[in-house]
């Protein structure tokens, strides 16, 4: 038996555990074996790992494209060519575009846009509004993963529904049986505040982090919490900022809510000194917090496992937009997101590297459990035979700065973990079965990625 493709000479490492000397092989672009590199079968191409780590391709569940009609920040072409290199395989986009992606119209659009330009497989949301709770069911049956709901301001301005409009869509989402991720903020206390700092003349970078305090998280988190105790639905937190909000997520868990929740790796790696050290380059929302919020992040979330994933927030502006070349000018002159895809890998990694998780945990983290919170798993998130020949191979051990974010592959490439260093990397990525990043470069054509497709 001749295959398409085999990987040999690796360390495999799954939730479960780790093979030494082993490998992968592939045909039409699923996985057919799983073992000893010496009992792998012959194959059209060979890649050789080199003793390095494979593991199931990383999922990012929670990344801003841009397209369609920002494209100016980013597209599907730019962000999947920035995942490929980064050892993404699968990732999914979020609705805040121009249009939103609220009609059925919409989300065809921002499917049809991927199929033609991406280089990873992925999938997108769709937003909840005021005005679209009769769409839900049509945006349920074009295909959308799940749904998102933006609670407080954010990039975009996209208004979130009342309470009462929000516990309809929970009823009408529960029926889809997908699931309903939420940005977890409450807007009035960050109106309140960001309005006071103006008044007062408060135009520092931490000034935005402050105007946006753990309350107003912690708050929502526990709201939505609430609803969908009543409602029955599946909720999933993006973004967790914080210690306080990941002890609301775990009591949601005890009490039997089905909630599950991401964190990102610039809130694990970062404390708020970032703002004073890097300013708006650092300006997200929610913010990066404090040391104290910042270990009880990783104690609650990481640790004790209120946090099921780890994703990005991949959020491309120009350097104009971020401020960059003044940096710790007024805040409230700049815009808040910054990239991710090509520096997630490398920070947890590393984290790896200090101890704080083993590589089990952080495929887990990294690929399994996404790919089960948003249905896409076994197909995605897993080595199993018969799914999708998706996974990463990385260097565990080499060391690197990121000297120059002008090496990353999105069209704008502002970021807070310029200038930081590293322990590991990935090496390769391949999706399907075809290699589209080894060797340093990106390989794979643009458009073979193309869109997973869910119950």
């Amino acid at each position: 038996m001749t295959v398409d493709l085999v990987v040999r000479n690796c360390t495999v490492v799954t939730p479960a555990g780790r093979s030494p000397d082993s490998g992968v092989a592939v045909e039409d672009g699923r996985i057919v074996a799983v073992g000893r590199s010496d009992r792998l079968p012959d194959a059209d191409r060979v890649l050789d790992g080199d003793g390095n780590v494979l593991v199931p391709g990383i999922v990012d569940c929670h990344i801003h494209n841009r397209e369609p009609g920002l494209e100016y920040k980013e597209d599907w072409e730019s962000a999947t060519r920035a995942a490929a290199a980064g050892g993404v395989t699968t990732v999914v986009g979020m609705p805040n575009t121009d249009p939103v992606i609220d009609r059925p119209e919409h989300l065809e659009l921002k499917f049809d846009r991927g199929e033609a330009s991406a280089h990873v497989d992925f999938q997108s949301y769709a937003v909840v509004t005021s005005e679209n709770l009769d769409l839900i069911p049509e945006l349920d049956a074009t295909g959308a993963l799940g749904f998102k709901i933006f609670l407080g301001s954010t990039v975009g301005d996209v208004p979130p529904p009342s309470d009462g409009k929000i516990l309809e869509a929970m009823e009408e989402i529960r029926e889809t049986g997908k699931r309903l991720g939420f940005h977890e903020e409450n807007g009035e206390i960050i109106d309140h505040y960001t309005e006071r700092f103006k008044a007062e003349g408060r135009n520092e970078p931490i000034d935005h982090s402050h105007s946006r305090p753990v309350i107003a998280e912690q708050e929502a988190v526990e709201r939505m919490i609430t609803f969908a105790e009543e409602t029955g639905t599946k909720i999933h937190m993006f973004h967790v900022s914080s210690g306080s909000a990941a002890e609301a997520v775990a009591r949601g868990k005890d009490r039997g809510v089905d909630v599950t929740a991401e964190t990102t790796p610039h809130y694990l790696w970062f404390t708020e000194d970032v703002m004073r050290e890097k300013g708006n380059v650092a300006r997200v929302q929610p913010p990066i917090r404090d040391a104290a919020e910042r270990d009880e992040l990783w104690r609650v979330g990481i640790d004790n496992g209120a946090i099921d994933c780890i994703a990005t927030d991949h959020a491309p502006h120009t350097a104009e937009e971020k401020k960059v070349d003044d940096p710790f000018g007024n805040t409230w002159d700049a815009i808040s997101g910054f990239v991710g895809l090509e520096t997630e890998v490398p920070a947890m990694l590393s984290f790896v590297d200090q101890g704080r998780f083993t590589l089990e945990e952080w495929v887990r983290r990294h690929s399994a459990r996404p790919a089960q919170v948003w249905g896409m798993y076994p197909q995605k998130g897993s080595l199993q035979v018969g799914t999708d020949a998706d996974f990463t191979i990385v260097d565990p051990d080499r060391e690197w700065t990121l000297e120059d974010r002008r090496d990353l592959h999105s069209k704008n490439c502002v970021t807070p973990f310029e200038g930081e260093s590293f322990t590991g990397k990935a090496v390769a990525t391949v999706v399907r079965g075809e290699p589209v990043f080894e060797d340093g470069a990106v390989v794979g054509e643009s458009g073979y990625g193309t869109r997973v497709d869910v119950d």
